[in-house]
């Protein structure tokens, strides 16, 4: 991890400032709007936390509403936007069981605030909703103009605690401006797909992106020889999984993910106790099953662990870990044949396998670090998306030459 800091002293509610403030410079933030915020937050206080961006989310929203009102559609559009991912990080870190209503109040509120964001832009988004296993997928399709040619398409994946919503931010304005279409949406375990829709997250998602593409390709705007998916944080894991099997795609990105999910874990474990435990050992079973549960009890060491439980429909932190074992890329990321661009980042522990996958990939790929020194090194290049964008659409356009 690196030891710069934002403005808080816990270094994950720190991180998660950075992640805002990443945003920024398209359109996802306000510098001065999060300091200051931030800086109401009481130490690990959570529901400090869900307050301080809820307020300015209330504030920010009701700057949209009077600028609407009095005909100022890009200051109405700018303030909306931002109200949504200040929404979006109000509820972040209610993430757990039994299930925080505040958390889907955020959710709802980061969605409507969005939309409303939206609908003022020069091309605004269809709202669009994905077949899927009976049920339906909730999306955005992103047109970079009026003409409906059909052109290079990048989908979006997130991760565990980002919404479609914040991908807009992440990767699809960055996208539009060099020319891609865009399809962003929420899938099993994320989003209101979890929240409303109680679908967990699933490790097969070949069975997930399948659909997504099949539905992509009925749009006339989509080339299907030129489609793109991204992946971002466990994005970086279900991507290279999706692409895996389906092999309709011209290309994937892996942002900062996870090679082997459950190997991840054994690692952080001591050698005597890792032992015990994968032998089945019930003193260290007990041991691991102890330390993780008194683990999930601190409000910010504990998130990760409340999240999984949610994200995964299981009701204890040693069977979230349980859970992780089928997240691996081992025998599968050899089965990937389109040309595949990896990354990780120098003080981020979640992205440290990302080499393994590399050394895996039997396709055309690329392997990037970034770096302390260029301001890179935290989960998902958060504080340096305009970085990260510069070196990954440096590769993808030749591939997929959005502007032809």
């Amino acid at each position: 991890m690196t030891d710069a800091r934002v403005v808080l002293k816990d270094d994950l509610l720190d991180g998660q400032v950075l992640r805002l403030l990443g945003a920024a410079p398209y359109g996802g933030a306000d510098v001065g709007e999060v300091l200051t915020a931030a800086r109401m937050i009481k130490g690990t206080d959570l529901d400090s936390w869900f307050e301080a961006w809820t307020s300015l989310a209330d504030r920010v929203a009701k700057l949209g509403a009077a600028s609407e009102q009095a005909g100022d559609h890009e200051s109405a559009k700018l303030a909306y936007l931002r109200a949504s991912n200040y929404y979006r990080t109000a509820g972040l870190m209610l993430m757990g069981l039994p299930v925080d209503p505040r958390l889907g109040e955020s959710l709802h509120r980061c969605r409507d605030a969005f939309r409303r964001g939206a609908a003022l832009m020069v091309q605004p988004p269809e709202i669009v909703e994905i077949p899927f296993e009976g049920t339906t997928l909730p999306g955005y399709f992103l047109r970079v103009d009026a003409d409906a040619t059909p052109r290079a398409t990048v989908i979006t994946i997130g991760g565990y605690d980002s919404v479609m919503e914040e991908q807009y931010f992440f990767n699809a304005a960055a996208a539009l401006a060099r020319g891609y279409n865009v399809l962003m949406f929420d899938g099993p375990g994320q989003g209101t797909v979890l929240v409303d829709q109680g679908l967990p997250m699933r490790p097969d998602w070949e069975s997930v992106i399948t659909p997504v593409v099949d539905y992509a390709l009925t749009r006339d705007d989509v080339d299907p020889a030129r489609l793109a998916l991204v992946g971002l944080s466990l994005g970086a894991y279900l991507a290279p999984r999706a692409a895996s099997a389906e092999h309709r795609l011209a290309a994937c990105v892996a942002d900062c993910g996870t090679y082997d999910m459950y190997a991840g874990f054994l690692g952080r474990l001591p050698g005597p106790l890792r032992k015990g435990y994968e032998a089945g050992n019930k003193l260290e079973v007990s041991a691991v099953r102890e330390m993780l549960g008194s683990l999930a009890k601190k409000p910010t060491a504990g998130w990760a662990l409340r999240r999984g439980m949610q994200v995964h429909h299981v009701d204890s932190p040693l069977a979230y870990v349980q859970a992780m074992k089928p997240y691996s890329l081992v025998g599968r990321a050899e089965h990937i044949t389109c040309p595949t661009w990896v990354c990780n980042a120098e003080g981020d522990d979640i992205s440290a396998s990302a080499s393994d996958l590399v050394a895996a990939l039997t396709c055309p790929h690329e392997f990037v670090t970034f770096t302390e020194a260029e301001g890179a090194a935290a989960h998902c290049e958060s504080g340096a998306r305009t970085l990260f964008h510069a070196r990954l659409f440096g590769w993808l356009d030749p591939i997929l030459q959005p502007r032809s």
